[in-house]
């Protein structure tokens, strides 16, 4: 009989079992290291214009408050009642001093909002860096011991919770004469705490279930090392998309506290101060408001979109 006995071409190859796994495995990248989730992160921030814009502009606005003789070399205190709400804007004269026109003491517009991005950025940023040191040693130490702690700093943390934050924040400055940057921000961020503390305590409680939190402790680790090697830096994602979003309300609240005359005064410059002196010319030259309003809404929504970008990248739900 002839032998039927058919040869397998290239293309009919039989797979042995360990063959196919090993064919079904994704390929490693170059590296031999899987991509964390904070390198993935930045790969999706790359690519997403709402981050590009934003941290455009928070970087033109940090290099004012810092620099502001950059931009201008007017000083923003000097004032001449000639120009009493004499100059309008002109469009014309960009960066000069007459570019945004003048206030009712006759003070360069263009300079002021430039000098006032100091005080109302420095404000937002030390109350947001104190309120995420503070809430956040709160809410870890509360999910990560549990029990009787937990019970104590959660009962503590409603206290807080508890108080209006504007009127709170209006009865402690009301109680210092002398109301400079670090009073205003001190007092916000005794108040500002404890959304901070309630992000933390979840997302603790969440990751110390983790194997790799289980395996650190089985292996011995101090509870020092479990805490600030392990579970803090896969908990504090959160925590900073909820700072980077607040930093923004931060710098708004100054701005309203300013206004009321409860936050910062003169000689300091201030987005809120102009604001408020410019109240009772809002009819015949509403300009004076417009400019350092302006920029004030621009900073708080650049922080917003900020946070709003970040939390997409951080957040694999929303990927």
């Amino acid at each position: 009989m002839p032998d039927v006995t058919k040869t397998p071409a290239a293309s009919d190859t039989v797979l042995t079992s360990d063959e196919t796994v090993a064919a079904n495995v994704p390929a490693v990248p170059a590296t031999g290291k899987p991509r964390s989730l904070w390198s993935d992160a930045w790969q999706q921030l790359r690519r997403n214009p709402l981050f590009v814009i934003s941290a455009l502009l928070i970087v033109l606005l940090l290099v004012m408050a810092i620099v502001p003789t950059l931009f201008t070399s007017v000083d923003p205190r000097s004032g001449d009642l000639t120009n009493h709400f004499m100059s309008k804007p002109e469009w014309g004269h960009v960066f000069s001093p007459e570019w945004f026109g003048y206030d009712k003491q006759g003070r360069s517009i263009y300079a002021r909002v430039i000098y006032g991005a100091r005080a109302s950025i420095s404000v937002g940023v030390l109350v947001t860096l104190a309120v995420t040191i503070l809430g956040g040693l709160i809410g870890m130490l509360a999910g990560y011991y549990g029990g009787w702690i937990d019970s104590v700093l959660s009962r503590f943390t409603d206290i807080f919770f508890g108080i209006p934050f504007f009127l709170g924040a209006m009865v402690i400055l009301t109680s210092f004469t002398d109301r400079e940057l670090w009073v205003v921000a001190g007092s916000m961020a005794f108040l500002g705490w404890t959304q901070i503390a309630r992000v933390m305590r979840g997302s603790v409680i969440t990751t110390k279930q983790s194997d790799y939190v289980t395996a650190a402790r089985a292996l011995g680790a101090g509870t020092g090392r479990i805490l600030f090697r392990h579970i803090l830096p896969n908990a504090i994602a959160p925590v900073i998309v909820v700072a980077t979003i607040a930093l923004g309300g931060y710098i708004a609240a100054e701005a309203t506290l300013s206004y009321l005359g409860l936050g910062l005064a003169d000689p300091t410059i201030s987005w809120g101060i102009d604001i408020s002196d410019a109240k009772d010319a809002l009819r015949d030259a509403p300009h004076v408001m417009f400019f350092p309003a302006g920029m004030l809404c621009l900073t708080v929504l650049a922080f917003i979109m900020l946070g709003d970008a970040v939390r997409d990248a951080l957040d694999p739900k929303l990927r």
